[in-house]
């Protein structure tokens, strides 16, 4: 189903300092695949590219988000990467269960209901744009 799906993606990463996790879904919120991987722009570039054309892409801005953000720009043709908020993520502090799948699965769920909190568009270098 996966490799399949040609609608569009939207795709959340929870980004540590080794390993990110990385959810991919559809437009409905269905879950196509989580992945975790070594941190390495090639791997994340060959993970991004199962998400097809122009996919949707956020990440938390935290310590060492951008050489994530700028492989995923490069790797992607048309992909647009959003930056959240760490600050501005509520839903992960109501949340009795924490782990990085879920983390990623929510980031992805915000972008894709267009209730992201709000940081800095890296297309357009906007503050407030998610």
């Amino acid at each position: 189903m996966s490799e399949s799906y040609a609608g569009q993606q939207f795709v959340g990463m929870d980004l540590h300092r080794r390993r990110s996790v990385l959810v991919r879904m559809t437009e409905a919120g269905e879950r196509l695949e989580t992945v975790r991987i070594v941190n390495d722009a090639e791997r994340l570039a060959a993970v991004i590219g199962r998400a097809g054309e122009a996919p949707e892409v956020v990440l938390e801005a935290t310590y060492g988000w951008y050489w994530a953000a700028d492989a995923l720009a490069a790797a992607a043709a048309g992909a647009s990467v959003h930056l959240a908020h760490p600050l501005g993520v509520k839903a992960f502090s109501y949340r009795r269960v924490k782990n990085d799948e879920r983390d990623a699965a929510d980031l992805a769920d915000l972008l894709r209901m267009g209730r992201l909190a709000g940081g800095v568009d890296r297309a357009t270098g906007d503050p407030g744009v998610a």
